[in-house]
C-alpha cells in the first residue's frame, strides 16, 4: 500500500501528464507546496519504485504502474468534489481543497457507492477534466447498479496508459459487441499476458506481443482493454492459433 504522500505525487503529475505535458520538478514543487529538494528526493524514490520515468531536463512521466495508482486516486478526488458541489451545495471554488482532505481515507467500495450515487458523473465541477476510467469489470453503468460489484484488489489500467517494455494481464475487455470479439480473437482474453514492445508518437498504435505473436492496436481499441499491471519475468503464453493481427 502507497503512502498518502505518495499519492499526493502521483496525483501531481497525472495533472500534467493529462494534459500530455511532462511533468516538470518546479511545477510539481509549486503545485504541492513543498521545496525543489524535497520534489527530487520523491521523484528519485519513485523512480526506484517504477512509478515514474524521469528525463532529466525534461520533466517526468508515470509509468503504467503510476497512472494506475493515481487513477485511482484522483477519480476518488473528482467524485468528491462532485459530491460537495451537486449535493452539498459547496462553491466550486472550496471543493477542491475538501476533496484533497478526504481522497486518501475514501475506500474503494465507497468510491464506487457515490459514483453510483451521483449517477456516474463525467467531469469534476471545478475545472471540466474527465474522471479516469471506472476499472470494475462490468459492460456499463446499468449493470452495475443492477449487479452492484465490488472493488477488485488488482491494480488495474487501460492497456493504453502502459509504456513500451512494461506488461499487463488482460482482466476484462468493455467494448461494443463487434469490437469485444474482434479484441478475444486477436488473443486478448482474460488472463493473457501482454507486452507493450513500441508506441507511436503522436497517439500512434500500440505495436504489442502476446502468445508469441505481435500485432498493432490502435489507441482506442486499447484503451477497451483493461489489464493487470505486472512486474517480474512471466511465463509466456502459448501462441494464438490465428496469428498476428494489425489494426489502426
Amino acid at each position: 500500500m502507497i503512502s498518502h504522500s505518495v499519492e499526493e505525487y502521483l496525483e501531481a503529475i497525472y495533472y500534467f501528464n493529462e494534459k500530455r505535458e511532462l511533468a516538470k520538478n518546479a511545477d510539481l514543487a509549486k503545485r504541492l507546496n513543498v521545496s525543489p529538494p524535497s520534489v527530487t528526493q520523491m521523484i528519485k524514490r519513485l523512480a526506484d519504485d517504477g512509478l515514474v520515468e524521469y528525463q532529466p531536463y525534461k520533466g517526468t512521466a508515470l509509468t503504467g504502474a503510476g497512472i494506475a495508482h493515481a487513477q485511482k486516486v484522483v477519480r476518488k478526488h473528482r467524485l468528491l468534489e462532485r459530491l460537495f458541489h451537486d449535493i452539498l451545495g459547496m462553491d466550486k471554488e472550496k471543493v477542491h481543497n475538501e476533496a484533497c482532505r478526504m481522497e486518501h481515507s475514501l475506500s474503494d467500495d465507497a468510491a464506487i457507492a457515490l459514483c453510483r450515487t451521483l449517477d456516474n458523473p463525467a467531469t469534476c465541477p471545478d475545472d471540466s477534466m474527465t474522471l479516469p476510467s471506472c476499472t470494475l469489470d462490468v459492460a456499463d453503468c446499468e449493470e452495475c447498479l443492477t449487479e452492484k460489484p465490488e472493488a477488485s484488489s488488482l491494480l488495474l489500467t487501460e492497456l493504453s496508459n502502459l509504456k513500451p517494455g512494461e506488461r499487463g494481464k488482460v482482466a476484462f475487455v468493455r467494448a461494443g459487441s463487434n469490437a469485444y470479439q474482434r479484441l478475444l480473437d486477436m488473443g486478448l482474453t482474460k488472463g493473457t499476458v501482454v507486452e507493450v514492445v513500441n508506441a507511436a508518437p503522436f497517439q500512434g498504435p500500440l505495436e504489442l506481443s502476446l502468445r508469441g505473436a505481435t500485432l498493432a492496436l490502435g489507441r482506442g481499441l486499447a484503451s477497451r482493454v483493461f489489464v493487470e499491471v505486472l512486474d517480474g519475468d512471466l511465463e509466456t503464453p502459448p501462441s494464438h492459433p490465428h496469428g498476428p493481427y494489425h489494426i489502426s
